[in-house]
């Protein structure tokens, strides 16, 4: 019996030997261990290299599990996916220039490096871009050194690294007292600051000093109590310090669309069914919106109803939810906007008898002001207010305008008007929006 207990307990330490693994020493390479077995060894990579950090978790089988971690890393090392954080420097073709980004988890050793992009997926970048790169295999050359980089990626959350440089000159000419912004959604983070974007589309991109919180991520809508502000316009940045922090739920309220009205123009006399899918409410149309409109339109743009009424137009008006984008306009002096209208609305396809009663609607409310930003909506406004038109026009002119009076100047980017030809039967709309 005593025989057959010790047999048992043999066979236990020997099972135990063979594949319980033993953990060894953390090694001085950033933080690797080994946990060892006579049957296989388990090693949690972590190993700071010139380039790099590995962090991983590799098993090793009979035979290797005899090897030492130098002699394992030789044969690792061809296959390790290196992360890097690098700025692109320039960009010549399908070549990249970049430069690593210091990071206080490594030094990384060349600074500048090159790489082929042609047989990456298609990324949105730009020199100054902050970019995570994947690169396998040798480093070769130097100053510029080549890698080959497998995989790439906006690099937008950099909490490791601090943000370095001046983002706009602190004059006393910049400081303002105003409250420029309120609610923002967070774009790119940095160990001592981080950037957002107003959650309506604005002329500015934002820089707020001081270490976010942890549980804040890029996309997050947020509002902050802020202090110290600066406003360059002309280069359309804004800096404070954020003093705190919370969740911010807003979504955008309706804003009137006012006197959209439709004018149809098609070559011979023709029956036009007209219908409006508004991404909000109607509250005023003329003649009727009944499940669309329903009428006879001439060439000259005379529209007669089932019941020989006769209009010039069909007009609407309503509640539309809809983010405008008011990054790109103009800053027009409210004296000068008569001037200003007649100039962009015919560069925006509007006859002149169209762009006259476009003007005398909007500008007694414009021309008082010091100054007005103007922004002509695309897609914004045409995806909150969807035309199906039947028959189907061959150019269809919707002119949607978003403003708002400022007493101060602004700098913004120009928009470039153009329009689409009048050929065969064309539709035309216009109407607008005060933005609060």
């Amino acid at each position: 019996m005593k025989k057959k207990m010790w047999t048992l307990i043999a066979i236990v330490l020997i099972l135990l030997v063979l594949f319980i693994p033993i953990p060894t020493a953390v090694i001085k390479d950033g933080g690797t261990r080994e946990y060892i077995a006579l049957t296989y060894k388990i090693v949690d990579w972590n190993r700071i290299s010139s380039h790099s950090v590995y962090d991983k978790t590799k098993l090793y089988l009979f035979p290797n599990n005899f090897k030492s971690v130098d002699e394992l890393w030789e044969e690792e090392d061809d296959n390790v996916e290196y992360k890097l954080f690098v700025k692109v420097l320039e960009i010549n073709g399908s070549t990249v220039l970049i430069e690593t980004v210091h990071s206080s988890l490594l030094t990384v050793n060349p600074k500048r490096m090159v790489f082929d992009t042609r047989y990456l997926e298609k990324i949105d970048f730009e020199v100054g871009s902050n970019l995570l790169v994947t690169r396998t295999g040798e480093i070769t050359g130097t100053d510029p050194a080549r890698i080959n980089v497998t995989s790439w990626a906006p690099a937008n959350d950099l909490r490791h690294i601090e943000f370095e440089g001046e983002w706009l000159e602190k004059t006393e000419e910049n400081k303002t007292d105003s409250n420029i912004f309120e609610h923002i959604i967070i774009t790119r983070i940095y160990s001592n600051c981080f950037f957002a974007k107003p959650a309506v589309v604005m002329p500015f991109e934002i820089k707020l000093n001081g270490t976010l919180p942890e549980e804040w991520c890029i996309g997050d809508q947020i509002v902050c109590e802020y202090a110290n502000v600066y406003y360059d316009s002309t280069f359309g940045r804004v800096e404070a310090d954020f003093v705190s922090i919370e969740a911010s739920d807003w979504e955008p309220e309706p804003g009137v669309a006012y006197k959209p009205v439709i004018y149809l123009y098609p070559e011979e006399e023709t029956e036009v069914s007209v219908e409006l899918t508004l991404n909000g409410s109607l509250t005023c149309t003329y003649p009727e919106y009944e499940d669309g409109w329903r009428v006879t339109a001439a060439p000259d743009g005379t529209l007669t109803d089932r019941e020989g009424q006769t209009y010039n137009y069909l007009y609407w008006e309503g509640d539309i939810y809809a983010r405008y984008d008011m990054s790109r306009g103009f800053c027009v002096k409210g004296e000068d906007t008569a001037r200003f209208l007649e100039y962009a609305l015919d560069m925006l396809g509007l006859t002149r008898r169209e762009a006259n009663e476009f003007i005398v609607y909007w500008l007694p409310l414009m021309e008082k002001n010091s100054y007005n930003i103007i922004s002509f909506q695309g897609d914004c406004y045409t995806d909150a207010a969807r035309l199906d038109i039947s028959p189907a026009p061959h150019a269809a002119i919707r002119v949607f305008m978003t403003w708002y009076g400022t007493d101060v100047y602004t700098e913004l980017p120009e928009q470039v008007l153009s329009a689409p030809e009048r050929n065969g039967f064309t539709v035309v709309e216009w109407g607008g929006s005060e933005i609060k």
